[in-house]
């Protein structure tokens, strides 16, 4: 069986698509960095630092300093599918990323998605 097209892709390539989203909603970049901080272990300029040497998502979530132990607590659908029932460990972690950011679009109070 193939792996999907998107562990492979740079994560430089769709971190400007979670920016844009939140822009659009009025939030910040520095929010969508906090959420992926928080999620990864990253510090912004090891966030910075994969962002410029392009990444892609394997790589991205393999080389993460320590994925937050509250990950569990990411619960919800993002495209018809529930985050908690993702069965591949890297999807998972993707479709949790992908929750986060859109908890943050529709305006949900950042404690909240930092499940603080």
């Amino acid at each position: 069986m193939s792996e999907h097209k998107i562990f492979s892709m740079a994560f430089a390539k769709v971190y400007p698509a979670y920016v844009n989203k939140a822009e659009r909603k009025g939030h910040s970049k520095e929010e969508v960095d906090q959420i992926i901080c928080w999620l990864t272990g990253y510090d912004q300029a090891g966030l910075e630092a994969v962002i410029s040497a392009e990444k892609d998502f394997r790589a991205f979530f393999d080389e993460a300093p320590c994925l937050n132990p509250n990950i569990v607590l990411i619960k919800g659908v993002v495209c018809g599918v529930r985050v908690e029932d993702v069965e591949d460990p890297l999807m998972q972690k993707i479709r949790y990323l992908d929750k986060l950011i859109d908890e943050l679009a529709r305006g949900k109070a950042m404690e909240k998605i930092l499940r603080s």
